[in-house]
């Protein structure tokens, strides 16, 4: 079996050979990755971008976009009744302690950051109990100043061990090297450059317009109709403020 060195240095390597074609596929795999080296069952990566708010007791920071490496309806709808209680001001003390230091990047074990009792609260009974959530390492990665990238890491089952110093050692040497691949996914979900994020349905374009086939082959080889993915297009081109596929790749080639 590879060492941890060594599957840090994989992990490095392996993601510089998707390419700007196949981001959600690099972002599953380094999801995967990572759990296997600090022995997490379920991992998440999010978006988190510094909205304008004012009065906001986190500094308007929102998650904007996430992908589960394990998709489950039901955390899709977890996800959402979160965000509905941060727009009413619900905001957890483990959400308040793991913004702290927002613009660096850090790594945090949930069971060390939420206070006496936590464990007890609705939040926790409403949102991580029902999965069978033991414990989480997050690690997030600052990509510019109101916008960070984030991965969250979950060990499953009442017998599971807490993450600990071991854990918090291995993201440490493997996360800041990547802020190159943040940057990417933060692309891709039209979180960095973007006026407001990509649709799903958009996200499924990008990746086509990467690949150098005709508007009318992509509409071919998505079921489309051209007229429909010329409308995509401009859209996808308009949030990022570019012209055409050109201005497109330059982003990416850019990082």
């Amino acid at each position: 079996m590879a060492s941890k060195q060594q599957q840090i240095h994989d992990l490095w390597d392996g993601l510089a050979e998707f390419g700007p074609t196949r981001v959600n596929e690099a972002l599953d795999h380094a999801m995967a990755s990572l759990c296997e080296m600090i022995g997490a069952q379920q991992a998440c990566w999010f978006g988190a971008v510094r909205l304008d708010c004012r009065d906001d007791p986190i500094d308007g920071w929102r998650a904007c976009a996430i992908r589960y490496l394990h998709p489950h309806p039901e955390r899709d709808a977890a996800y959402a009744e979160h965000c509905r209680r941060l727009d009413r001001g619900d905001i957890d003390p483990s959400v308040i302690a793991n913004l702290r230091h927002a613009g660096r990047f850090r790594v945090s074990i949930q069971h060390e950051i939420v206070p006496p009792g936590w464990y007890d609260s609705e939040f926790y009974r409403n949102l991580f109990k029902p999965f069978g959530i033991r414990d989480v390492c997050y690690m997030a990665t600052p990509v510019n100043s109101d916008m960070e990238s984030w991965f969250g890491f979950e060990r499953v089952g009442p017998e599971a061990p807490l993450f600990g110093e071991t854990e918090r050692a291995l993201l440490e040497q493997a996360g800041p090297a990547l802020k190159w691949f943040h940057r990417e996914v933060a692309l891709h979900h039209g979180l960095l450059i973007a006026s407001k994020p990509l649709t799903p349905a958009e996200r499924r374009l990008l990746n086509a317009l990467f690949s150098g086939a005709s508007e009318a082959e992509i509409a071919e080889r998505l079921g489309l109709t051209p007229t429909t993915v010329h409308t995509y297009a401009t859209r996808i081109y308009r949030k990022f403020g570019v012209k055409g596929r050109a201005g497109l790749s330059a982003l990416w080639l850019g990082r």
